[in-house]
């Protein structure tokens, strides 16, 4: 059994921060579920662009307010505290926070830790 808080893993190896977001990994590739989790912060006024090629994510919001623009469809969707978006082709898209967002992030196959966007927007697939 695993039981993990945010506030222990908080400033830690765990957390993974860019210039628009701030991702605190509660489970890891190393854990051993097969998925990794994340409670991960958009930083208001922030726009990202990302690409997820190696990785399928489905994001659940629990705070704030944003849009999300799928740029292979070109269609655009509110997102904000209630909403989950699954990213179930690779889409690649673009995540606007009107305010600054919280979200609970599931990445299969898990991410190991240190991972961040490349120039592309995407995330490598680490071992």
């Amino acid at each position: 059994m695993i039981v993990r808080s945010l506030s222990e893993i908080s400033g830690t190896e765990r957390e993974t921060s860019a210039e628009t977001w701030s991702s605190r990994r509660l489970l890891l590739k190393g854990d051993g579920m097969g998925f990794s989790m994340h409670d991960t912060i958009i930083h208001a006024g922030t726009t990202t662009e990302m690409h997820y090629q190696n990785h399928l994510e489905a994001v659940y919001c629990i705070e704030g307010k944003g849009s999300l623009k799928n740029l292979d469809s070109d269609q655009t969707y509110v997102i904000e505290a209630g909403t989950m978006y699954a990213l179930s082709g690779n889409e690649h898209h673009i995540l606007k926070a009107e305010d600054q967002m919280r979200m609970v992030c599931v990445f299969n196959p898990p991410v190991v830790g240190p991972e961040t966007h490349d120039e592309n927007g995407v995330y490598p697939l680490m071992e």
